[in-house]
């Protein structure tokens, strides 16, 4: 979206975790601890749950509930009696000493208000056996236990293996069964003109824009707007959702030095990889698109004057996207259910003289008409991903705010893992908002690569358009995610809902409606 709205405030959920169901492991498994004399309330309780477990590991969870005065902060301790070693966590700073066990709160999650509650993940190596911890502290209270043991018989089919990066990176491959029984989303690849699964079978994705990621840090407001947690999980796949593209900001992403240290690099990168992996665990195809990006732009339809990431920018700048993919495809190169969307909305157009410079920047970069920094070029960030290793699936976005792909064959990058795809944004304020022009330039494009629509909507606060649009995508069995999952206004813009338990507005209706006629 051009100018998304900026004004929601920031709202953190409690984040609260259930217990996996039985049929995910031999046994249940839990233990709640509480601090407390026999004649007051307990200040804390901290809920411990192996939620998947194979021959060599396990994947668990920890959800703590502050029953004292709120916290600015969080520290929780635990011990491993069995020889349990953390490989990696999420949702807090994960660290260990021999067998006890440290996590400290992130940026985005360090208040607990009294009564709430604040969940974090862990992968960890086990062998011989996988007994509880028999006791918690937070914030230096010590916590009585009562729990039962953990199983010691895993499942005879263990999730994927997990990976050995450190602790405070979340999981880039989550487990196949995560909690709650969701199947994991498809391991994607391109054939032909199709996005298909390992198996080979066809997908079609269906989904929503979950925006602030790219404004909020940049902004000194966080890193989310809104909740981020299961909950808000649920809530979204309440609507036959199996996508959700996550905009990103790579001033933040890199840490520079503008954007507060709570919001900025190894805070935002956990927190992204969390949220990312969260919702692959949920059984969701995560897109991440790179949104706002660092130069200073004052040409037509500038968006601000300001040289950091502060804003939408025609093209990624040369200095910093490049380090970006690379940190972006490095981090989920092992799960190719994760998709790479390379810049948001190009609009070079709006710089140079004729189409063909245009087009010729967005494919090459370097120093293009009428923008005053160097450009990243498409080739050159489809190179720095596969420079990783990483085959992930890569959208492509055309010119005009992604929504002329007339020159986007002709100028298609050269791609050493053929997993290109091209990415189209429609609102019926564009200029290619017809059926006759979808049939023109989007389906001729359709008909050699996949084609997905990562953004549609409307200003009206209604679905008539996005009906017309959504019947189109269908007929031609094509991908398409809406703007935006938040609870903004949407007279001020096409937003989905009015709360985050997936409550619709009159626009969101039509889309929440359509889904589940698809089924």
């Amino acid at each position: 979206m051009r100018r998304p709205t900026r004004t929601a405030a920031v709202g953190m959920a409690a984040v609260t975790t259930a217990a996996t169901a039985a049929a995910l492991l031999p046994a249940a498994i839990g233990a709640t601890a509480s601090g407390a004399t026999p004649s007051a309330a307990p200040s804390c309780s901290v809920a411990y749950s192996v939620t998947s477990q194979w021959d060599s590991g396990f994947q668990g969870s920890v959800v703590i509930t502050n029953n004292a005065a709120p916290t600015s902060g969080w520290k929780l301790g635990f011990g491993f009696a069995g020889g349990q070693k953390v490989t990696q966590g999420w949702n807090g700073t994960w660290s260990q000493s021999g067998t006890a066990v440290t996590v400290d709160s992130m940026s985005y999650n360090g208040t607990i208000a009294t009564g709430g509650s604040v969940s974090a993940g862990f992968l960890a190596n086990w062998s011989g056996s996988n007994p509880a911890p028999t006791a918690f502290t937070l914030n230096g209270t010590t916590c009585d236990v009562d729990g039962t043991t953990p199983p010691t018989t895993p499942p005879t089919t263990p999730p994927t293996t997990p990976p050995t990066t450190p602790p405070t990176t979340p999981p880039t491959t989550p487990p196949t069964t995560p909690p709650g029984g969701d199947t994991a989303p498809p391991e994607l690849h391109v054939s032909g003109n199709q996005l298909q699964d390992s198996t080979g079978k066809n997908v079609v994705l269906h989904g929503v824009n979950r925006s602030g990621t790219e404004f909020m840090c940049a902004q000194g407001r966080g890193i989310f707007d809104g909740p981020v947690d299961d909950a808000a999980i649920d809530a979204i796949k309440s609507w036959h959702v199996t996508a959700v593209r996550v905009p990103l900001n790579e001033d933040c992403w890199e840490g520079l030095s503008y954007v507060p240290s709570a919001d900025g690099g190894a805070n935002y990168i956990a927190a992204i990889t969390g949220w990312v992996n969260r919702l692959a665990a949920h059984g969701i195809t995560p897109i991440v698109e790179l949104h706002w990006t660092h130069g200073a732009y004052t040409g037509n339809s500038a968006g601000c004057a300001d040289v950091n990431a502060t804003c939408q920018k025609p093209m990624p700048d040369a200095q910093y996207a490049v380090p970006f993919w690379t940190g972006v495809a490095n981090a989920f190169k092992d799960n190719t259910s994760v998709v790479f969307d390379l810049f948001n909305e190009p609009y070079p157009d709006r710089a140079t003289s004729t189409t063909e410079q245009a087009w010729t920047c967005w494919r090459d970069g370097g120093s293009c008409p009428g923008i005053g920094y160097q450009v990243a070029g498409m080739q050159t960030l489809v190179d720095a991903v596969r420079g990783t290793g990483a085959r992930n699936v890569i959208l492509l976005g055309g010119l005009a705010y992604s929504n002329d792909l007339t020159g986007w064959l002709a100028h298609k990058p050269t791609d050493p893992a053929g997993n290109l795809a091209a990415a189209v944004h429609v609102y019926n304020f564009n200029s290619c908002a017809s059926a006759s022009c979808w049939d023109s330039q989007l389906a001729p494009v359709a008909a050699q690569v996949p084609l997905v629509a990562g953004e549609m909507g409307e200003n009206t606060c209604s679905h008539g358009f996005i009906d017309q649009f959504m019947s189109w995508l269908d007929a031609h069995k094509l991908s398409y995610l809406g703007w935006t999952w938040n609870n903004w206004d949407c007279s001020s813009g096409p937003s989905l809902i009015t709360a985050y338990d997936g409550t619709p507005t009159a626009y969101g209706i039509g889309l929440r409606d359509h889904l589940a006629a698809l089924g």
